[in-house]
């Protein structure tokens, strides 16, 4: 029968009594960035823009700045390889507008404030003479980079 005592190390000492085989886990820490200091830069073709990521213990947030004239099938098709963007995209628009056609011919303009999701299969271009930033909470595992 387990002793039970107090404390973060006793408890710790119970349960290890209680499930000897038990493994000791770890709590996420606490993580906080600044886009000024990203952990990876990725260029567009034609300096047309970029998108800064931070790694929040494993998870990418990205905020993408688009030029006015960005079009993806024109600034990152011909990094990806791709004959469209195979990237899902989870984000909030922070200023200027985009718009994006789905393979299927689906279209949608977003703005400030908007959230979106964007599923793989998609162009997507900047209208109006605004920079368009937006922050993507989708990992942007592979984006502007060589399928």
């Amino acid at each position: 029968m387990a002793t039970w005592r107090y404390g973060k190390e006793a408890l710790r000492s119970t349960l290890l009594q209680l499930h000897p085989d038990a493994e000791e886990t770890t709590m996420a820490e606490l993580a906080g960035k600044r886009f000024e200091s990203s952990d990876e830069v990725r260029e567009f073709v034609g300096g047309k823009g970029r998108v800064e990521l931070v790694d929040l213990n494993g998870h990418a947030v990205g905020r993408g700045t688009f030029e006015p004239g960005w079009r993806w099938s024109e600034h990152v098709k011909p990094i990806a390889g791709t004959d469209s963007c195979q990237v899902e995209h989870i984000g909030y628009v922070l200023e200027g507008r985009m718009a994006l056609k789905m393979d299927n011919g689906t279209e949608r303009e977003f703005g400030p404030g908007d959230s979106f999701h964007m599923p793989p299969g998609h162009d997507a271009w900047i209208v109006g003479d605004e920079a368009c930033v937006i922050l993507d909470f989708g990992g942007l595992k592979g984006y502007a980079q060589a399928s």
